[in-house]
């Protein structure tokens, strides 16, 4: 861990190692994992849909150098899906395997209750780590060099469940009753993620340290096609993000992502594309734009908002 403690030495540090691995980081993000991983708190991350939340907990792994685990969340999801449940088919299959050994210990036995009492005796055998399945949330208190725990979209979560995640977040443990309590073998870098469909419980947010990413601006924007797309052109970048910033502030009902700029950057460059022109941004609007509707307010505005990438990004 003294290797990744290093990389933690200052903000600097974090932030570079962050853009090493691909994500370009803000100060305010780099700062806010510099503390997560100092005070040893969850990171709460809020923003629209498609600004890089998830993506960050992925960079954040790749930079530590340790594995990912992510537990996607929905409605009704419960303990049995997030922390463990026992191997039910392999139970069986042993006591299959074992029913001879098991006849011979309840030989000799003259009731039920009798045999039932001695079978008793043998209960931890078949409720033992070797038979448990362990989920997101245990599999990461396993890892014994570390892991980053991605919680995704939490806010889609019941308020039972919320419950139960500030428990096993304040103190890094767990209780199986047939087993007893299990630590964290290291703690794990945790990310929770919301899309604000409905607000967090303040116990949690009081457990986390708040981070929220919003779009970002032309320049920081700019500098992320750059990475993620090395072969596109200065002009052409420019070009496509002015467009693209134009685009979201129309009254559409899905807001181009940055994950979806990448992508037309890329669509562009396979196009051998050198400049915005109509007829190109019409054929291909479908690569940011996800929804007929929108595609067509787009449409109406094409002149205009293709005009004005040029002129601003000529």
């Amino acid at each position: 861990m003294s290797i990744v403690t290093d990389k933690f030495s200052t903000v600097e540090k974090v932030r570079q190692g962050l853009k090493n691995v691909g994500y370009i980081a803000t100060t305010q993000i780099a700062h806010t994992v510099y503390l997560a991983y100092h005070l040893g708190k969850p990171i709460l991350v809020e923003g629209p849909a498609g600004v890089g939340k998830t993506e960050l907990s992925k960079a954040v792994a790749s930079f530590m150098g340790v594995p990912l685990i992510r537990l996607q969340c929905y409605e009704g999801l419960d303990e049995s899906k997030a922390l463990y449940e026992w191997k039910y088919g392999k139970q069986l299959l042993y006591t299959q395997l074992l029913k001879d050994k098991l006849n011979r210990i309840i030989e000799g036995e003259t009731s039920l209750a009798e045999s039932i009492d001695k079978l008793h005796q043998y209960d931890d055998i078949f409720f033992s780590p070797q038979f448990l399945e362990p989920r997101p949330l245990l599999k990461a208190l396993q890892e014994k060099d570390g892991a980053v725990l991605l919680v995704d979209e939490v806010d889609k979560s019941d308020d039972e469940f919320e419950a139960f995640l500030l428990e096993i977040l304040s103190d890094f443990q767990v209780s199986i009753p047939e087993i007893g309590t299990i630590e964290a073998t290291s703690q794990p870098f945790v990310l929770l993620t919301s899309n604000s469909t409905r607000e967090l419980g303040e116990a949690l947010r009081r457990r986390c340290l708040h981070l929220y990413i919003s779009f970002p601006d032309q320049g920081l924007e700019r500098e992320i096609v750059r990475t993620r797309v090395p072969d596109i052109s200065e002009r052409l970048t420019a070009q496509l993000v002015t467009f693209i910033h134009q685009v979201r502030k129309l009254d559409i009902k899905k807001l181009p992502s940055v994950s979806e700029t990448i992508d037309w950057a890329k669509t562009l460059v396979l196009l051998h594309a050198e400049n915005l022109d109509r007829e190109l941004v019409r054929n291909t609007l479908n690569t940011f734009l996800k929804a007929q509707e929108d595609i067509r307010v787009a449409e109406e505005k094409l002149h205009t908002l293709t005009e004005h990438a040029l002129r601003e990004a000529p």
